[in-house]
């Protein structure tokens, strides 16, 4: 099973795009973006030096412009951008922070246009947020977690990033925040970082707010893909309830450990991660330590396009001259343990609207419906596991793309 993972912002470097540049069609795309966003691209990519990448006004159309680029040149991409199913031997996609717009699109949730637009929308705003307080984030590195969280909460303070592989970014006010960095918790460490403003807090309220109103006007699809969700690290089922999510994950924390989680549980053997690559590879490989990381394929510039069709090739669906079939995830609506339907099988023909299962709650059941007609290919849950709200519980072939 394969993972397509967009990193966020503080993964980018200067210069990061220009090989990319060299490729057909690149600079047209990005300049047709630069004209969604606002912003020129093309030098951001390029000619700009650090501290012109690290404005949020700027960085965050960037990276999402950046990680669908890449993606145009891999199986499944298009030269209109992701068409709807794209990378369709990709299993699983996520993104962390803005890079959840990036996989959004990659999911077929999202046409590249409204993923840049309103990556722009969310860099400009919050930017306007920082500017309201001077607020700021640390990172704590090491330590208890409970003892690192409860440290946070008595500075009053905000655990903005959960990353995994004990890394919690903590974020507020500045005042708040250097007493907090000056008596770190038991064996931790923190170190002050050098951005805008309290990211994922309250503090970007009117962010948030902002691109409510402009995400309202945009019909998303339903993900092709499993796709995951920064709030809780679960898969999210319907275009509508994405929006949502990515409009809210301006204020909510980022729990990325959540969605690492979530990896291994589907049992990812490959991970493949867009440009600017490398931050989210090393948190992966930080986490799986101890159980095993999948293989990892860093994309950080053309040259590495042959070893990304590689890996996909090898972890995904292999590519072939018949049409590929379209999958669709079912996941449960309520927290509870998970009972398939007697005597449904892989395999077996559904009917949209099937009963597959119901899921236990203390409420009483919870019945699980295919959503579309279809074939039933994988269990992703099975009798009496325990399920989270999004959790994958099925995947569901629907008709040749």
């Amino acid at each position: 099973m394969l993972a397509v993972l967009s990193p966020g912002q503080g993964a980018q470097k200067p210069g990061f795009l220009t090989p990319w540049l060299d490729l057909p069609g690149a600079e047209a795309r990005l300049r047709w973006w630069s004209a969604l966003a606002g912003v020129d691209l093309v030098h951001l990519g390029t000619a700009a030096d650090a501290d012109e990448i690290k404005d949020t006004a700027r960085t965050q159309p960037l990276l999402v412009a950046a990680a669908l680029l890449a993606a145009e040149h891999l199986p499944g991409g298009s030269p209109t951008g992701p068409r709807p199913g794209g990378l369709y031997d990709v299993a699983v996609v996520a993104g962390h922070s803005v890079g959840e717009l990036a996989a959004a699109s990659l999911a077929g949730a999202l046409p590249a246009e409204s993923a840049i637009t309103l990556a722009a929308v969310r860099g400009r705003e919050m930017a306007a947020a920082c500017a309201l307080e001077a607020t700021g984030m640390a990172a704590v590195l090491g330590g208890d977690r409970d003892e690192v969280l409860a440290a946070i909460d008595s500075h009053g303070l905000h655990a903005a990033n959960h990353n995994g592989a004990g890394q919690i970014v903590a974020a507020g006010a500045s005042g708040q925040l250097e007493k907090f960095a000056a008596e770190p918790p038991a064996r931790a460490r923190v170190a002050v970082l050098q951005v805008a403003g309290a990211f994922h807090t309250p503090y970007m309220a009117t962010a948030e707010e902002a691109l409510a109103s402009v995400a309202a006007g945009i019909i998303p699809a339903d993900p092709n893909r499993i796709l995951l969700s920064n709030l809780d690290g679960t898969a999210v089922d319907h275009g509508r309830e994405l929006l949502q999510r990515l409009v809210r994950q301006v204020t909510a924390p980022v729990r990325w450990d959540l969605c690492m989680r979530t990896l291994a549980e589907l049992g990812v053997t490959g991970v493949l991660e867009l440009p600017p690559a490398g931050t989210l590879a090393g948190l992966v490989k930080r986490e799986f330590k101890e159980r095993g990381a999948p293989e990892i394929v860093t994309l950080r510039t053309p040259d590495d396009l042959p070893a990304a069709r590689d890996l996909i090739a090898r972890h995904g669906v292999a590519p072939r001259h018949e049409p590929t079939r379209q999958f669709r995830v079912v996941v449960s609506a309520s927290a509870g343990t998970f009972e398939p339907a007697a005597g449904l099988a892989e395999g077996d023909l559904l009917t949209a609207g099937q009963v597959i299962g119901h899921v236990t709650t203390r409420q009483g059941p919870v019945e699980v419906a295919a959503h579309d007609a279809g074939v039933l290919t994988e269990w992703l849950a099975h009798h009496d596991d325990p399920v989270a709200p999004g959790q994958p519980l099925a995947r569901i072939s629907g008709s040749p793309l």
